[in-house]
């Protein structure tokens, strides 16, 4: 098929396909690239702790450096692939191209300069991340092999993304998903095997991330005819890097809010005692799992919409935006149903004793009220972002996990003298946040939506 060929069959399918199906096709893969990465960031803890407590204690440390190269390469992927989604809609396939190679030699640049300094300063930097003396030899032997393939990794981040946003998640799905089996796969062969130890934990983490990587470029050329990224289309001025940041900077630190609410809460809970601690991190995990489907849900729906503002197409903006609702709060519902019904039984998999049971059962049952108002909290964040309203989603997660829930938390349970003043907190930032979506929606509308309405 001609490459002119190829591309309106793609545009066809971002802006005639039915919403239902096309938000399926594109959720799915995503969900299922999230599930099997859980898996084997667990496959590499579980198969270095038989190793020893100090190197599975390195997998913890090196596990915030994988952390940063993360985050970097979501915000330059997250940045440029809704205003790729947005070009192509337009079907302005040199300005994609544009973002597309910017984002993409950021992406190496940015990799090498965090390989070479953290090759230069490891063991300073090991300790700067939490290393101990005795995790120390472990958490370089790890982290040399991962700083080695940071361009890799944070480029593949980039190229995953871009699939994605272009409504080719599957494409990305088959690279997540081949890379991760291969890091399980590679785990016991070469650390029990090959007898190499943590730093064969470290050499198949990056076979899988190379391999990812590789098919998520392939995949980048072959399939995305709109796109051609070369190192002359690389364009690093101001104005293009600075559209790139406007959206993958909230991203970012829509991310990073979740650790840093964790660890006031945690010091709020520690007031109490370690028990409180213990079931807010059981808790804690199992919101994970529940709202993984909802981020799954929000990345289907963000290309469509995203594609659609491009297209100039509002009553498809809006299909998307209400389904995406429906189907969010619908999940949370069903979700928030076990919480009620198996508070207990949801527990006793962190090996709760009968002391965490008698606190936890009414701290989940509590806490997962807020899973009434969140579907749709999370779901406009989704909209904020495909329309390129990346601060609006970060004003609201600011809310929901900072802002709101930690005053809240901390004044409810002085209050109250009670713990339970801590776990009350949670349906009530999720009210505050509902409250501050609405407001942003109504002005995307006004703003966005109802100017197209009218042309």
């Amino acid at each position: 098929m001609a490459n002119a060929d190829r591309s309106a069959e793609q545009f066809r399918k971002m802006t005639e396909t039915p919403i239902p199906k096309l938000i399926l096709s594109l959720a799915a893969p995503t969900i299922l690239s999230m599930l099997i990465t859980s898996i084997y960031n667990l496959a590499d803890t579980f198969f270095v702790g038989q190793i020893s407590t100090s190197a599975s204690g390195a997998v913890g440390i090196v596990s915030s450096l994988m952390a940063i190269l993360q985050a970097l390469g979501f915000m330059l992927g997250h940045g440029s692939g809704s205003i790729i989604s947005r070009s192509l809609g337009s079907q302005n396939t040199d300005a994609a191209t544009r973002f597309a190679s910017t984002s993409f030699f950021t992406a190496l640049v940015f990799g090498g300069i965090i390989t070479t300094a953290g090759l230069l300063t490891l063991p300073d930097f090991m300790m700067l991340l939490g290393s101990t003396e005795t995790i120390l030899p472990h958490a370089c032997a790890y982290a040399r092999y991962i700083l080695l393939a940071a361009p890799i990794m944070m480029s593949s981040l980039v190229m995953n993304n871009i699939l994605r946003y272009e409504g080719k998640a599957s494409f990305a799905m088959i690279g997540l998903v081949t890379g991760g089996l291969l890091n399980i796969a590679l785990d016991p062969l070469f650390i029990f095997g090959l007898g190499m130890g943590v730093k064969g934990a470290a050499i198949a983490t990056v076979c899988g991330q190379c391999i990812a990587g590789t098919l998520a470029m392939i995949f980048n050329i072959k399939k995305n005819p709109d796109l051609h990224i070369t190192l002359r289309r690389f364009r690093p001025h101001g104005e293009i890097i600075g559209k790139i940041l406007s959206v993958g900077v909230p991203s970012v630190i829509m991310v990073a809010i979740g650790s840093v609410m964790n660890y006031f809460l945690n010091l709020i809970l520690y007031s109490f005692s370690k028990l409180a601690v213990a079931v807010f991190g059981a808790y804690f995990k199992v919101q994970s799992m529940a709202f993984m489907p909802v981020f799954g849900l929000n990345n289907g729906m963000i290309p469509i919409i995203s594609y659609n503002y491009g297209a100039q197409k509002p009553d498809r903006m809006k299909r998307t935006m209400k389904l995406g609702v429906m189907v969010g709060c619908s999940i949370m519902v069903f979700c928030l149903a076990i919480m009620q019904v198996f508070p207990g039984q949801i527990l006793k998999i962190f090996d709760a004793t009968d002391e965490m049971l008698l606190m936890g059962i009414p701290a989940v049952r509590i806490m997962s009220t807020a899973f009434i108002f969140a579907g749709f909290s999370v779901t406009c964040s989704g909209m904020f972002q495909a329309v390129g309203k990346g601060v609006y989603s970060m004003i609201v997660s600011m809310a929901r996990q900072l802002f709101v829930i930690l005053p809240v938390a901390y004044f409810l349970s002085k209050a109250m003298n009670s713990v339970n003043g801590v776990w009350a907190a949670f349906p009530i930032a999720e009210v505050f946040s509902v409250i501050i979506s609405t407001i942003f929606l109504l002005r995307v509308y006004k703003k966005i939506v109802k100017p197209m309405e009218s042309v």
